[in-house]
């Protein structure tokens, strides 16, 4: 299958002069991830994700999105879906801007993780248990935590998200997007309210709950639905009530390609 078969052709993006503040808006508003940002001739310059928003220096400067862009890989309409996915997994992002050819980079569309799995074929999908591919390394937070110690240490370590544990029971998923969508960007500076990360309140104010989870005994297909059917990026995994791991939309594009 192709990736012009699959892709969204008509498609949200912001443009290298905007102001970060107008693109975390339409972050907000339009609950994605990540924007294609464009350049004056209509050209695909760069990619604005989650992590770009929140590592502004203060949200109350006017900062352009010019020098905020990063790198993606590029993905075009004729090429293969599986190709296209293997190379969103290898660049580590979900939403990738589809460029016209090697010659005319501009947008011709969006693909996603999400448009991928719509389309993948059940009988490929392989017969494997979320408990072989999740990642049992497990980082997580408490609902005291500061939202401005969480996000640090998200950003140190990497991720996106982190489960939220209480007394060792999970109650919960804090991620970049409700960061952003309470308005605690760049927390440890300062936030919309003029909150200082001194002052920064605790994780439960603003995670997703009740906790989402899968039990490591289900078939990637059940994993897949239920992607689809939360719209998250990442599911806990437990076992018998304790958390043993956590899987997101990646691994599973890894047991594909």
């Amino acid at each position: 299958m192709k990736v012009e078969e699959v892709m969204t052709r008509n498609t949200v993006f912001v443009h290298d002069s905007d102001y970060m503040t107008h693109a975390r808006q339409v972050m907000r508003d339009r609950h994605y991830r990540t924007l294609p940002v464009l350049d004056a001739k209509k050209r695909v310059i760069g990619v604005l994700t989650e992590k770009d928003i929140l590592n502004i220096y203060s949200t109350k400067s006017n900062v352009t999105v010019e020098g905020f862009a990063s790198e993606f890989p590029f993905v075009y309409p004729d090429m293969d879906m599986m190709q296209a996915a293997k190379l969103m997994v290898d660049a580590g992002l979900g939403r990738v801007p589809v460029i016209k050819s090697g010659q005319d980079i501009t947008l011709a569309g969006i693909l996603s993780i999400v448009d991928i799995f719509r389309n993948l074929k059940l009988d490929k999908i392989p017969s494997k248990k979320v408990s072989e591919i999740m990642t049992t390394d497990v980082k997580t937070c408490s609902p005291k935590d500061s939202i401005a110690k969480v996000w640090l240490n998200m950003k140190e370590m990497g991720f996106s998200g982190l489960p939220v544990v209480r007394n060792d029971e999970l109650i919960g998923m804090v991620t970049r997007r409700n960061i952003i969508n309470a308005g605690y960007a760049r927390i440890e500076r300062e936030d919309e309210q003029g909150t200082r990360s001194t002052m920064s309140p605790p994780v439960e104010k603003i995670m997703s709950a009740p906790a989402y989870f899968l039990s490591p005994e289900a078939s990637l297909k059940e994993a897949i639905q239920a992607f689809l059917k939360l719209d998250v990026g990442r599911i806990s995994v437990v076992n018998g009530g304790k958390l043993t791991g956590i899987v997101d939309r990646n691994d599973i594009i890894k047991a594909f390609v």
